[in-house]
């Protein structure tokens, strides 16, 4: 059984910055692909950053620039680093890692206001 587990959310004023954390139970090589999902209420998921396995990383257009994943091998962990947050990045934060099924974290908040 695939264990994704997110840690880093909260609450951060406009302008600040969070590291979320997604931590697998597996290593990481077993997957095709992670990746940060954000939710909103009323809305689906969507994608806001993936790395793949060999390391090629695609973002959302709404926050290229801003925040960046990336991963530690050895520690079986993916990162988002998330700079210059807005409100509009509030939502919960999904970790995905996909082979031939997908697999979802917890999620944790991250909520961005004054």
């Amino acid at each position: 059984q695939v264990q994704l587990v997110e840690s880093g959310g909260g609450l951060v004023q406009p302008g600040g910055s969070l590291t979320l954390s997604c931590a697998a139970s597996i290593s990481i090589y077993s997957f095709s692909h992670m990746g940060w999902y954000r939710q909103t209420p009323g809305n689906q998921r969507e994608s806001v950053a993936v790395i793949t396995y060999g390391g090629t990383t695609t973002y959302a257009s709404a926050v290229k620039g801003r925040f960046t994943v990336s991963r530690d091998n050895a520690k079986n962990t993916v990162y988002l680093q998330m700079n210059s947050l807005k409100p509009e990045d509030t939502g919960v934060y999904y970790c995905l890692a996909k082979n031939n099924q997908n697999y979802w974290g917890q999620g944790t908040q991250v909520t961005v206001s004054s």
